[in-house]
């Protein structure tokens, strides 16, 4: 039976919106084909613009490499004395086909600097600063500067549009589907902040899904289940990505193992879902702990006024801030929980 309420007597939500379906498989006659086939007739039936990511017909990339970046700056650390010697010329051709290429090229030319050899006390003035070596700092720096490659800015303008983002995929290895993974990892760069994330990330004013199937039954996935509390399967994919970003996450929508199940059931998977749809904007979200509940003196820990809030409650903050207490219940899975 559908457990989400019938559309009859409900306000249509979320006309005049725009919808971005991110949708990885490779089948176009696997039951998430269906379940993107569907949200699309349902939202588009609501006055809802839909575009659809198609991430196996669009041969997606999923490493996140240095070629996400298309033009570079590059320096050049030159050391000969002499402007007539090959290494003089081998370091002209290097500056001439780089600025071919797009790169700005800078030469540190040591002998012509008189750079100092020796490393001493003096030269640390101010501190010692490391250079960025995290792909997502990279990549948001690349799209500030406008030089990020063509497939990830097509999917970020789609992204800025979107009012409700959906990742339609099957369960693998429980997470998503290494083409979904590598599109959050590329396209998500942008939104990767250390000043704006979680209840202040740059997407707080967007709401997001997921949308999945499973090839088991519910019960795998439960508390007393051999692959655990599904809850704690979805943190990492709805606060760590999702909520990092400051979406606004509705509950996910699962359809447990329809492989398994009759055409019948299948088809009653997708009428719920259908149904849905017709209430999403309705719906509340997900919550999670705003940022302003940590200590960022403190490497983001719990306040202590925030630990004696919750002291008291049977069960801890979320499933992934549990302060040594019981985890709490559908969490992930339920709005409001």
């Amino acid at each position: 039976m559908c457990k989400y309420p019938s559309p009859f007597f409900s306000v249509v939500m979320i006309a005049a919106k725009k919808v971005l379906i991110v949708y990885a498989h490779e089948s176009p006659a696997s039951f998430n084909a269906a379940a993107k086939d569907a949200a699309v007739a349902a939202l588009t039936a609501q006055g809802c613009t839909v575009e659809v990511s198609d991430l196996y017909a669009m041969k997606f990339k999923a490493a996140a490499t240095t070629e996400d970046i298309t033009a570079k700056k590059v320096l050049i650390v030159y050391a000969h004395e002499s402007p007539a010697s090959f290494n003089a010329a081998a370091k002209d051709a290097a500056v001439a086909a780089l600025t071919a290429q797009g790169c700005t090229v800078e030469v540190s030319d040591l002998y012509a600097m008189k750079f100092k050899a020796a490393a001493t006390t003096e030269d640390f003035i101010g501190g010692v600063k490391t250079a960025e070596d995290c792909y997502a700092g990279q990549i948001k720096l690349a799209w500030e500067e406008g030089v990020i490659a063509d497939c990830i800015k097509k999917e970020q303008e789609k992204l800025k549009e979107a009012d409700l983002v959906i990742f339609q995929f099957p369960m693998y290895w429980s997470s998503v589907p290494a083409i979904m993974k590598g599109w959050m990892d590329r396209v998500l760069g942008f939104a990767y902040a250390q000043e704006k994330r979680y209840s202040e990330g740059i997407f707080k004013d967007k709401k997001a899904m997921l949308s999945f199937t499973t090839d088991c039954p519910e019960s795998v996935y439960s508390d007393t289940g051999i692959n655990g509390d599904i809850n704690v399967t979805l943190w990492p994919l709805q606060n760590g990505i999702l909520n990092y970003c400051g979406f606004q996450v509705f509950a996910p929508q699962i359809f447990w193992d329809p492989a398994a199940g009759s055409p019948e059931s299948r088809s009653s998977m997708l009428e719920c879902w259908r149904t849905r749809l017709q209430n999403l904007c309705g719906e509340a979200t997900v919550y999670f702990a705003p940022l302003d509940y940590f200590d960022k003196e403190k490497g983001f820990l719990l306040k202590p006024e925030v630990k004696e809030k919750y002291a008291s409650k049977e069960s801890g903050l979320t499933v992934g801030i549990h302060m040594g207490k019981p985890l709490p219940a559908n969490s992930q899975t339920k709005a409001g929980v």
